[in-house]
C-alpha cells in the first residue's frame, strides 16, 4: 500500500471526467493549507487504494474522500466535507447537512450519470504539472 503523508486526506476522482478535473483544479486553488492529495480512480494507485479500502467497484463512479486511519466517504457526503473544509464563504455549504443523505445522493447521482454528456471527457487521465506533482498520489 502506498504511504500517505500524515494529516492528509485523499480525494479519489474520475481522471477522465472534465467536470471532475475542473473540480480538482478548484480544490487545489482553495486548499491553501494543502490538506488534500489527489489520485484518479483509473490509476494503478487509485485502484489499489479502492481495493485496500474494500470499496465496491460499483461505487468508484463516485468521488471518494479518504482520511487514513479514520474513514472514507462517498458522493454528497464527501463533496460537502471537502467544500466545508475551506472555511470562509464555503462554510455555508454546511446547510446541505440538513437534507437527508438519500436526497443529496439522488442529486449527486443525477449529475454523475450525466457528467460526460454535459461536460465531456478526456481520452487520458489528468497529469499534474511539475509544481503540483507532490499533491498527487501516482
Amino acid at each position: 500500500m502506498i504511504e500517505i503523508p500524515k494529516h492528509k486526506k485523499v480525494i479519489i476522482f474520475d481522471g477522465i471526467c472534465n467536470l471532475c478535473n475542473s473540480t480538482v483544479e478548484k480544490i487545489i486553488k482553495l486548499d491553501v493549507k494543502h490538506h488534500f492529495m489527489f489520485v484518479s480512480n483509473q490509476s494503478e494507485v487509485g485502484q489499489n487504494l479502492i481495493r485496500y479500502l474494500n470499496i465496491d467497484p460499483a461505487l468508484t463512479d463516485s468521488v471518494i474522500l479518504y482520511e487514513p486511519g479514520v474513514s472514507y466517504d462517498i458522493k454528497s457526503t464527501a463533496a460537502i466535507k471537502v467544500m466545508s473544509s475551506f472555511g470562509g464563504f464555503w462554510t455555508i455549504t454546511k446547510v446541505f447537512w440538513l437534507f437527508p443523505e438519500s436526497f443529496r445522493d439522488a442529486i449527486y447521482d443525477y449529475i454523475a450519470s450525466n457528467r460526460y454528456q454535459w461536460f465531456g471527457q478526456k481520452d487520458t487521465c489528468m497529469r499534474p504539472s511539475s509544481d503540483l506533482k507532490e499533491r498527487f498520489l501516482e
